[in-house]
């Protein structure tokens, strides 16, 4: 597991290929610092500037807090995550919340398996553990799912985030070239992926995206 040296974070994920098993695992054996309890605070004010519509996807869902944050607003609201045991702590938060919340084990890399279009997509930290071809299969499937002048919000680890630890960095000309064919690039604009590990959280991008 990969330690900056510096800070001492450690991945709880292994390096290299990440299987979904390894995510199942960390959520298994306790709390993964991507799982904060609370929707991020970037995804709350895109709820409160109206961006948020219709029926919802959160892709890569864990526990399920901006699902539940959408339901809460009065939207239609999926989540889907490859890791069975995140998936059912989110059904056990959605039952305590009283709120109806559908959440599916299911692969990111083939959404069509959901049969639902959605307006609106909510990705927090899925994109970058993509690998490139993987990337490409992601853009895809959501392509696939997301109605015309529908919007996917991606927040995922920026460039700018010093140290190796945890997952890959993205920089600005990535997004853009990822999106460049069925896409536009509404705004890409720095911000914070809070995490339980580090008070100041990581360096992160808030990306939009239209389908055309």
């Amino acid at each position: 597991m990969p330690d900056d040296g510096d800070n001492g974070i450690v991945d709880p994920v292994p390096p290299g290929v990440r299987r979904d098993e390894d995510f199942d695992t960390s959520y298994r054996t306790g709390t993964p610092p991507w799982d904060i309890g609370r929707p991020q605070a970037a995804f709350v004010r895109l709820l409160e500037a109206g961006e948020i519509r219709g029926h919802v996807l959160d892709v890569g869902c864990g526990t399920g807090e901006h699902a539940l944050m959408s339901a809460s607003a009065g939207f239609v609201a999926i989540g889907v995550d490859a890791a069975p045991t995140a998936i059912g702590q989110a059904r056990g938060k959605a039952a305590q919340r009283s709120l109806e919340v559908r959440f599916e084990v299911g692969d990111a890399l083939d959404l069509s398996g959901l049969g639902t279009q959605f307006d609106t997509v909510l990705d927090c930290g899925l994109f970058h553990v993509f690998d490139d071809d993987d990337r490409a299969r992601f853009v895809a499937s959501l392509g696939g799912v997301v109605v015309a002048g529908g919007r996917y919000f991606m927040l995922c680890f920026s460039d700018k985030q010093p140290g190796d630890w945890g997952p890959r960095r993205v920089s600005q000309d990535e997004l853009r070239r990822s999106f460049a064919d069925g896409w536009r690039v509404d705004s890409i604009e720095e911000t914070v992926l809070e995490i339980t590990i580090s008070p100041e959280g990581a360096q992160a991008w808030l990306a939009s995206f239209t389908r055309v």
